[in-house]
Parts: C-alpha cells; structure tokens; sequence
C-alpha cells in the first residue's frame, strides 16, 4: 500500500506544481524593441507584440530612459492622422495585440539621453487580467535604426 501512496503523492505534487506555472505565465511581450535617436530628441517609440492567455489589459509602461511614459494610439479619421494617449488597451484571451508605429504603441518623453543603436531598454508593464490580478513584465528591448520607423513622424500629428 505504501507505493501507492507515495506515487498518489507524486501525482499530486506534480499536478500543483503544473497549476503554479499556468499561474505565472500570463502574457508574454515577443519582439519589443525601441526606435533610435538623433542628439537632443526628446522622444521615441517603443514597439512590441503582447499575448494574454486570458482577457486583460495593459494598464501602463514604465521605463528609467524616460521620464514620461504614455500607450498612445494612432488613428486616422477623415484623412486627419491622430495621435494621443490611452487608458489602457484590452489583451484579449489568447490573441496577440500589436504596438506598431501604425497603432497602438508606447511613447517614451523627455528622454534621459540619446537612444543608440545597439543598445537595450528596460520597459516595465503592468497587465491586469479579468479578476483584477496584477502582474508587471520586464522586458529588455532593443534599440533598431531610425529607418524602422517606415517614414513614421509624431511631429505631423494634429
């Protein structure tokens, strides 16, 4: 009787340990890098796709290479390109949500130095699923060429 028990045991163990990592992996960030700089720019963007395993929403981005972080959304209504700030953006189960220079994306403002290519920035966001739960990702993104931008410019935004 006492091999039964201890493989019960097993089973059980194993079963909670298999449910303590569904807990964790929540959303994922996958291909996250930052747009570079020229000297003296005081913003750029920050890209990236996000996937929640069940509804939730990013509710903000924070990050030590800007002193202002916003989520904006780019949206184009009678030919007029708009661009301003979010509350949050919904993460719905299961589908990856796109922050892409056309759309939703992470504005970094009042930069604390130039962003070079080659380097790494840390973005910290903060998810919170359907339950009210909490979870912050640390994401190291990489920053990529100017020309990335595909002739995206926030200065002829209205």
């Amino acid at each position: 009787m006492r091999p039964v028990l201890n493989r019960t045991v097993k089973v059980f163990g194993l079963s909670l340990l298999g449910l303590a990592f569904q807990a964790s992996a929540q959303t994922k960030v996958d291909d996250a890098w930052v747009r570079a700089t020229v000297a003296n720019q005081s913003a750029t963007g920050a890209f990236m796709t996000v996937t929640a395993d069940s509804d939730s929403k990013l509710l903000s981005v924070a990050s030590p290479a800007a002193r202002n972080v916003q989520i904006h959304e780019m949206t184009m209504n009678n030919d007029v390109m708009r661009m301003g700030p979010v509350a949050s953006v919904d993460l719905p189960a299961g589908k990856a949500v796109s922050f892409d220079p056309n759309g939703y994306h992470v504005m970094l403002m009042d930069l604390t130095g130039q962003m070079k290519e080659g380097d790494s920035v840390p973005l910290t966001l903060t998810v919170e699923n359907a339950r009210g739960e909490k979870e912050t990702l640390d994401v190291e993104a990489p920053v990529r060429a100017l020309n990335n931008m595909e002739s995206h410019d926030h200065s002829k935004m209205h």
